[in-house]
């Protein structure tokens, strides 16, 4: 028979701590093993033969999620996942953006390598800073770029191209977007992202674009400016991580 099931295993809870949680929580009773799974920041799942995603009750602090590499045909179940801000899902057999608008802090998607062969912007969530769908057909139609531009406004990067002179949020919808959590939440997540980053090396046109850009800014906004730029480095060295400690994908 074939050496891989058609559809691959299902991204459950079990499958979470076995590759994330120390041996020894095997032998944990249920509710240590649930404490621990709800304690996790960053759950790393690339290359395990995944081709669905289950619903993960226990996973309300997972602010990174790495599923690159599998077999994944459906965007789901993520909505039980309110922290994410960083999600890979590179390489899988994705073919349309849904369920993402519930993760309204997501701020880097990596859609990139998948078979989305039309994209609805309305789908993705106006968090986002980074976005990457390289190595899909709908990067190729016409005005797909400002399409995706006109609907994410805090967009930073597309698919690695940075966005020139991105159009601020008005504060008003900036002000209902954060609605919801307290004025310091996002700093203090912000400050304490669980693991340390890789070496930092963004293009050199990317921080000529952001000085002009800072520099740019009115006074009344200059703090505003401080903490985007701030969250901008974080992704981008998480991004750098990312791409440092994963191997090239091999060719099928």
């Amino acid at each position: 028979g074939p050496e891989q099931p058609p559809l691959g295993v299902t991204l459950t809870e079990s499958l979470v701590a076995r590759r994330n949680l120390p041996q020894s929580a095997e032998t944990q009773s249920p509710a240590s093993r649930s404490a621990a799974l709800m304690a996790l920041c960053t759950v790393r799942l690339d290359r395990e033969n995944i081709g669905a995603i289950g619903r993960l009750q226990s996973l309300q602090e997972v602010h990174s999620l790495y599923l690159q590499q599998n077999r994944i045909e459906k965007i789901e179940n993520l909505n039980c996942l309110p922290n994410l801000r960083f999600l890979s899902l590179s390489g899988n057999r994705i073919r349309k953006v849904e369920n993402l608008r519930p993760l309204q802090h997501l701020r880097f998607l990596d859609l990139s390598q998948n078979q989305i062969e039309t994209l609805d912007p309305d789908e993705l969530p106006r968090s986002l800073r980074l976005l990457d769908l390289t190595g899909n057909e709908c990067t190729h139609r016409d005005g797909y770029r400002e399409l995706v531009l006109g609907a994410l406004p805090r967009l930073l990067q597309l698919d690695a191209q940075p966005v020139p002179g991105h159009p601020e949020p008005a504060p008003l919808e900036e002000e209902e977007e954060e609605e919801g959590s307290s004025p310091s939440s996002e700093d203090e997540e912000d400050e304490s992202l669980c693991e340390p980053s890789g070496p930092f090396t963004a293009g050199k046109d990317f921080f000529m674009d952001l000085h002009w850009e800072l520099a740019e800014r009115s006074r009344r906004r200059q703090r505003e400016a401080l903490h985007e730029h701030e969250t901008r480095l974080q992704l981008l060295e998480e991004m750098q991580e990312r791409r440092r400690l994963l191997p090239p994908p091999a060719s099928e």
